[in-house]
């Protein structure tokens, strides 16, 4: 978060020429890229989806003749070599009545040793299993598309796809933790395995053009005993490892009369929770010790306005079943980002997407009902997606009740986006508000475009700015603003390439945001070049990047850290995936970097080098392991930090899973060092795919804590859930304060069921 700045703000007459310098320049740019741009290209040849004449039997056996009429797809290999033909033999068909679309699959195998079955719990996803993935780009926008997914044993997983699902800054454009209303069923026997979705058209949001509705449609089939995925329609692996779930390039399917059904799902919870705590006194002299008991009742409601429009209503929310956060130990000056997890952000959340470079975000949904770590009560709230024409629009507000130093806030996000020019590109606008009780605001908004300029090249310009009750908010200075400007190319075979600029101001400050770090300019130029390798090499693919970047300090323009990586990284056809790296760092600090009491870096300028190693083994197996090193130069010392994070599917029903890292850092000059220790593991057992029982703790010696996170299961239809979870914070080194500290700060049991009643209308 940027600083407050309580100087006044006295705009000079050459930080005006500047400005409109700057306003020139963008204008400018987008006048450019308005004169080059291509025409929509012609709609290629869709395909028309079915009615099915005849009523199924839902048992995962899908042999009735009401599939007959159905042309099945056309499968090809996608990996580990694109285009050949697939080996094993697929027969997959789609249809639909007035209420559901469905899906069939006759997923044959040559030898039944092939079929590797594991996993039952919802949304587990593996590749250690077979799989066979359905996705959809509902809006057919060519950027976001939803998943649906199951194995041999029938286990339900979804989860949604954005930003054309292309990496950034290393992470998968996958939301695993969005959840719909559908259902599965699978079986198996010697000659392969079967399957049966049924998707409500309910849950599916869409538009309905005179009677027709086309939507972008893509399905997938791994086969980890050869290492083999086949695809629908015939696309590339070029793009890496996401290209099969690109919506881009996905095939444009057609429904005629799709009439589903407004549902309205009323979805009241139940919560009883028993907390035991023990915090410190006013006079900070002991530990006073505490339990309550609190019964809670509170209510969700999705109304679906119309196919495209959907309304989620929310009263006393609580995520207390959500799962606990990684630990994480930071070596950097920048903020930790945690990813969001709770289930009413999650449903179209690419929307409420502003991104201002990297993580950087105008719009960080974990701003709303959580302070450093800590729940916060939301006493309700509401929620808006909806799809006009080429028009996405977004709206959340929220209220919360105080909490320690906090008022009561409310939150409120406008989102706007409109496809323009061609099918990849958008323009668009955002609005953010965080109002306290007391008085205290933060008002963000922005405009940004991504525009495809020709072929993979991308063009992204975002300009955002915030006003907020501590700060001069004068809106013709570049003190309250950010933007950003990134040309990219996303295509990964050959060459590819980006350059980036990034500028936040010294009064920029997104009070429902995120900023890695404040107050700087900064550039980002990466260059790639990919080679996929022929069929008679052992590599599926390999590629060298360099990337750089180079942050400045803000308002004097003086060097913050410069940052050059070249790496070489490969994947294999049997899975294998590893690489291997080079890091050139300078840091200049202004002020001390505090990593642990009372381990400091003093104020200076500090130029080192070190390397990064990693190291996969096949994910196809049933154990499996990640292997990482980083080391050598750290400031005017060394840091060593190797960590491995193994996995074992012990059949279908238990998995076990862990890590530990260890950071050792010394700085002899100084006499100082620091060794930190971050262990954790998860295990799960699935008594079936509605039943499960998972245990996830983990310790961090940083905080000299243990946190134990149980988590009991019970989920036999979407929408109805019964959780039973135990939370605890466990100290391990007592005598390190006075007062000595408490076995545990606190421990708490808490039962929530919740049951969806759902209305046709």
């Amino acid at each position: 978060m940027a600083g407050t700045n309580n100087c006044p703000n006295l705009t000079s007459p050459l930080e005006n020429q500047k400005t409109i310098s700057l306003n020139s320049l963008i204008l400018t740019l987008f006048t450019l890229v308005l004169a080059t741009l291509p025409a929509r290209s012609q709609e290629e040849e869709r395909w028309i989806i079915g009615k099915m004449n005849t009523p199924i039997v839902f048992d995962g056996k899908p042999g009735e003749a009401a599939w007959d009429h159905l042309e099945p797809f056309p499968m090809i290999s996608h990996m580990p070599m694109f285009g050949k033909p697939p080996s094993e033999k697929s027969v997959i068909r789609m249809g639909y009545d007035d209420q559901f679309v469905y899906v069939g699959g006759l997923l044959y195998v040559s030898d039944p040793s092939y079929i590797q079955a594991l996993g039952k719990k919802r949304d587990m996803e593996t590749m250690s299993s077979d799989f066979f993935l359905l996705s959809f780009d509902t809006y057919n926008d060519k950027e976001n598309s939803l998943l649906f997914a199951t194995n041999p044993l029938g286990l339900r997983w979804d989860a949604a796809v954005s930003n054309d699902g292309t990496m950034n800054m290393d992470q998968m454009p996958v939301n695993m933790d969005w959840n719909t209303f559908w259902e599965v069923k699978s079986s198996y026997d010697d000659q392969g395995w079967y399957v049966e979705m049924q998707i409500p058209i309910s849950s599916l949001r869409f538009q309905d053009i005179d009677g027709k509705t086309v939507m972008g449609l893509s399905v997938f089939r791994w086969i980890p005993a050869k290492d083999e995925g086949d695809i629908f329609p015939a696309t590339s692996n070029q793009w890496g490892q996401t290209s099969y779930l690109k919506p881009s390039l996905y095939q444009e399917v057609v429904f005629e009369d799709l009439s589903p059904k407004k549902p309205l799902y009323i979805t009241p919870y139940i919560l009883t929770s028993f907390q035991q705590k023990n915090e410190l006194n006013d006079a900070e002299t002991a530990y006073d010790f505490g339990q309550d008991f609190i019964f809670e009742p509170g209510l969700d409601v999705k109304y679906g306005i119309n196919p495209n429009t959907v309304l989620d209503l929310t009263i006393n929310t609580d995520f207390a079943q959500v799962e606990a956060d990684d630990q994480q130990f930071n070596l950097t000056r920048f903020s930790l980002f945690f990813p969001e997890k709770r289930k009413f952000f999650l449903e179209r959340s690419s929307i409420f997407d502003f991104s201002l470079g990297g993580q950087n975000n105008l719009f960080y949904s974990r701003r709303i009902g959580l302070h450093e770590g800590e729940p916060v009560r939301i006493w309700g709230g509401a929620r808006l997606n909806s799809r006009i024409n080429n028009w996405d629009i977004g709206l959340m507000n929220l209220q919360t009740a105080s909490f320690e130093d906090l008022p009561s806030e409310n939150f409120g996000a406008f989102r706007v986006k409109k496809r323009v020019f061609n099918e990849n590109s958008y323009l668009g606008g955002m609005l953010t508000s965080r109002l306290g009780v007391d008085g205290s605001y933060n008002i963000g908004y922005g405009i940004d475009g991504v525009i495809r300029v020709f072929g993979d090249d991308y063009l992204t310009i975002r300009l955002a700015q915030t006003l907020q009750d501590s700060a001069e908010n004068n809106p013709l200075s570049l003190n309250p603003s950010s933007f950003t400007v990134d040309w990219e190319r996303r295509k990964q075979e050959g060459l590819s390439y980006s350059a980036g600029f990034t500028y936040s101001g010294t009064d920029f400050n997104p009070g429902i945001g995120f900023e890695m770090i404040d107050d700087f300019i900064a550039t980002a130029p990466e260059l790639r070049y990919t080679w996929i390798s022929p069929e008679e090499s052992w590599l599926q693919s390999h590629y060298i990047r360099l990337f750089n970047y180079v942050f400045f300090r803000l308002p004097d323009y003086s060097l913050m850290m410069y940052n050059l990586e070249p790496t070489w990284s490969f994947s294999s056809k049997n899975s294998w995936m590893g690489s291997v790296g080079l890091v050139y760092r300078i840091d200049q600090l202004v002020e001390d970097f505090e990593l642990a009491d009372p381990v400091i870096v003093p104020v200076g300028s500090y130029e080192y080098l070190s390397t990064k190693l990693m190291l996969t083994t096949p994910v196809t197996s049933a154990f499996y392991a990640i292997f990482m090193f980083e080391g050598g130069g750290y400031f005017d010392g060394y840091s060593l930090s190797p960590s491995v994070q193994p996995k074992w599917n012990l059949g279908a029903s238990v998995e076990l899973g862990g890590i530990y890292r260890i950071d050792l850092i010394r700085f002899p000059d100084r006499n100082q060092s620091l060794n930190n220790h971050i262990a954790g593991l998860r295990a799960l057992y699935m008594f079936s795919t509605k039943l499960s029982l998972s245990a996830f703790v983990q310790y961090n010696s940083a905080i000299n804590k243990v946190i134990s996170n149980v988590r009991f299961r019970y989920n036999p239809k979407e929408g109805t859930d019964l959780y039973v979870v135990f939370n605890e914070g466990r100290n391990t080194w007592l005598d390190r304060e006075v007062p000595h500290l408490p076995v545990y700060d606190q421990r708490n049991i808490t039962v929530k069921f919740s049951y969806t009643f759902e209305v046709q209308r």
